[in-house]
């Protein structure tokens, strides 16, 4: 028996998660708990948002647009074409109608009482996802940025409006010192056999999950080795704007380098072992110095079988 834990947000979260399931599928062990990040969450036309968690759900039920990357497959867009006759919402951010189904079933659960972490477990039956998905906390914890001049700007704002083309001076989660753990989280984290950390941002996808106070001290006492993905290869990002997140943060856009940044678990950081691709096979040696192992194996995500042999990889790193 394998219990797993994986932390994860974003399309890359999505699709490693989609290796997760077909992985342990294949060895017939329980389902994994995925930890998902919140930080992107918002409110925007009166409803609340949660890009990540939907992006990972949307993925194991067979319903995201593999094109577009983001949303549901075969969506239309005319009650957000009404929201913008209207002059409501942001132009820039496109809402689906399926996917405002998902946004408005959400918003009226949370208005009834019912918590993040309830919410997601209830809105977990439509489809079998094959997984148990966890928000990061039931906190409001909504990502800030912060640019050289003072202005402030949500997240989703500066990713989607401006495609990370301002410089951020910082990246901010007001109130996450007074977050906790949703419920779950830690106890997932305390009972794994392996906890996998996905290929998704460093910065504001992973970041805040290890922010939520109690989540990086789950991670140091549990018995379970933590394992990493590199989301660089041969130094360029996969996709999306990490590189510019990274270097606001002082971090090269280079697998031995995010690796660096999470650090060896032995020394206070989080990992125990770090997968890179085989393009950078080279720096297997500097991040072992570090007191991490590490291992070049494959790792475009090209498909769910490609990224079920990346988790393999993982679990095998870990001796799991």
């Amino acid at each position: 028996m394998t219990r797993t834990v994986v932390l994860a947000g974003g399309v890359g979260g999505a699709k490693f998660t989609l290796g997760v399931r077909e992985a342990l599928a294949r060895r017939e062990a329980p389902p994994a708990t995925v930890v998902v990040n919140t930080g992107d969450d918002l409110w925007l036309s009166g409803v609340r948002l949660q890009p990540d968690v939907d992006s990972i759900m949307y993925a194991l039920a067979g319903q995201n647009d593999t094109v577009r990357g983001w949303g549901r497959a075969g969506d239309t867009e005319r009650v957000n074409e009404e929201l913008q006759a209207w002059g409501a919402g942001w132009p820039w951010f496109t809402l689906g109608d399926l996917d405002l189904g998902t946004h408005l079933a959400r918003t009226g659960w949370l208005r009834d009482g019912l918590t993040p972490t309830q919410v997601l477990e209830r809105m977990s039956t439509r489809w079998d996802l094959g997984v148990r998905m966890l928000p990061m906390t039931d906190s409001e914890v909504d990502t800030h940025v912060r640019l050289a001049d003072g202005t402030v700007l949500h997240f989703q704002e500066w990713w989607t409006r401006h495609r990370a083309t301002l410089a951020p001076a910082a990246f901010e989660n007001p109130g996450i010192g007074d977050a906790v753990p949703a419920p779950g989280v830690a106890e997932a984290i305390a009972a794994a056999d392996v906890v996998l950390v996905a290929p998704s941002n460093p910065v504001v996808s992973i970041g805040p999950i290890l922010a939520v106070p109690g989540v990086r001290d789950a991670l140091a006492q549990t018995a379970a080795p933590v394992i990493g993905v590199s989301g660089i290869i041969g130094g360029a990002v996969v996709r999306g704007m990490a590189d510019v997140c990274l270097a606001a943060i002082g971090v090269e856009t280079a697998a031995d380098a995010v690796a660096r940044h999470y650090g060896a678990r032995r020394a206070g950081g989080i990992l125990d072992g770090w997968l890179v691709a085989e393009e950078d096979a080279a720096l297997v040696p500097a991040i072992e110095e570090r007191g991490i192992r590490s291992r070049a194996v494959p790792l475009w995500m090209t498909d769910a079988a490609a990224s079920g042999a990346i988790v393999d990889a993982a679990l095998e790193l870990a001796g799991v």
